[in-house]
């Protein structure tokens, strides 16, 4: 249960921090390693838990393997005592994000922590300290590192597996984060949608209507014509999201990076535009949960040198039977007109021919009451509940 805000108070006002936490910047090799794997520490024992590969997590710190260090900044932060790792964190500077809010905030992420409020007041001094040195009023998070990334705390829903490309963490979290001053900014929403449960008839009847009233046409991305398809998704996307909470246009390398990495994932057959005169105007992106895939791995491909992991990964593919629905949107003109019930439609009749079982769709956001209705109407039940904090410094 997270602490109420009297409870925050309170103990925001807690004796000064032991002397044996020390948080240090990540300098060296040996230090970003120890912040790769520290979270083997923490979910030691969860069956829950998905550890990315240590090989992914490198590329997403390295600024020169990730296109979001061509604008943005991040700080990685250990935290010790007496030499062992107790916590980490990183502190960002999105500039993209106050341009385009007109804000003045900064952000954290990658936030792990043993059970103990001091060890995590010490890493939100310290990354918060160096955002207000920077200038920032108040700090957002956790973000990974930015709403086109991970993004929250989990709150609610900790007895099953994450989703690709989702967060978990311990339940302990929510109250060890509100315990040092942080309140609630935003839920965000994940949905458990079964493929064996067909849409209401009324859904599917209305959608059949709109379909044909407006002409709508729904194929498969191209997979031969990769490029140029990234190319449309990424205007519709970008269209799409813009007056979304916490959105932020992705840049060329941004988009491109993504698109790379789930082209991995993607099937065709899953990936749907929506199309009016052969204008693309909507589109869905749903992937098999490579989770199921990546636990196998354990986070490392190779085990001195053979690709033991790598063999665990692709014999786990093979038997991925749950999907994530990761991106649903129409271009402005087209909204509150029923596209989104006809790409939703035409998903689920095809994950169930494919013969998956059904999955996840996320996030949404808590009041973004016209999509969670939607979600509802088709018969999603809420399953997860992610929260995002904020916190003035």
């Amino acid at each position: 249960m997270a602490v109420t805000a009297e409870k925050q108070t309170s103990e925001s006002k807690s004796p000064p921090l032991p002397d044996n936490v020390e948080v240090t910047p990540v300098r060296s090799s040996a230090d970003r390693t120890a912040f790769i794997r520290f979270p083997y520490a923490i979910y030691q024992g969860d069956p829950n838990w998905v550890p990315h590969l240590e090989m992914e997590r490198r590329d997403f710190m390295n600024p020169k393997k990730h296109p979001f260090f061509e604008f943005g900044e991040v700080d990685f932060f250990l935290a010790r005592r007496e030499g062992q790792v107790v916590g980490r964190i990183a502190a960002v500077n999105n500039p993209r994000y106050n341009e385009f809010h007109g804000t003045n905030v900064g952000f954290f992420g990658l936030f792990e922590c043993v059970n103990d409020v001091g060890v995590a007041r010490a890493l939100f001094d310290t990354a918060g300290g160096l955002l207000r040195a920077k200038g920032f009023t108040s700090v957002i998070g956790p973000m990974s590192y930015s709403t086109n990334g991970e993004v929250g705390t989990l709150i609610e829903g900790f007895s099953t597996p994450p989703a690709i490309m989702t967060t978990y963490n311990p339940s302990w979290y929510p109250a060890l984060i509100e315990a040092c001053g942080f309140t609630k900014a935003k839920d965000l929403y994940a949905w458990e949608l079964s493929s064996s449960t067909p849409p209401p008839e009324k859904v599917a009847r209305i959608a059949e209507k709109i379909r044909q009233r407006e002409g709508v046409t729904v194929r498969p991305v191209d997979m031969k014509q990769f490029d140029s398809e990234v190319a449309r998704v990424k205007a519709m996307y970008n269209a799409a999201w813009e007056k979304n909470w916490g959105f932020v246009p992705m840049t060329e390398h941004e988009f491109d990076h993504l698109a790379r990495d789930l082209k991995q994932m993607v099937r065709p057959e899953l990936a749907l535009v929506a199309e009016v005169k052969g204008q693309p105007v909507g589109f869905a992106l749903t992937v098999p949960d490579a989770n199921e895939a990546i636990k196998a791995a354990n986070g490392r491909l190779t085990t001195f040198g053979l690709p033991i992991g790598l063999a665990k990964l692709l014999l786990a593919s093979r038997r991925i039977r749950r999907l994530r629905l990761i991106l649903l949107g129409t271009v402005e003109g087209y909204r509150r007109r029923g596209l989104d019930a006809i790409l939703y439609l035409d998903t689920l009749n095809k994950a169930r021919e494919l013969g998956y079982e059904g999955g996840e769709i996320s996030w949404t956001l808590e009041d973004n009451h016209l999509v969670n209705r939607a979600i509802e109407s088709m018969g999603g039940q809420k399953s997860k509940t992610y929260r995002v904090y904020e916190k003035p410094l």
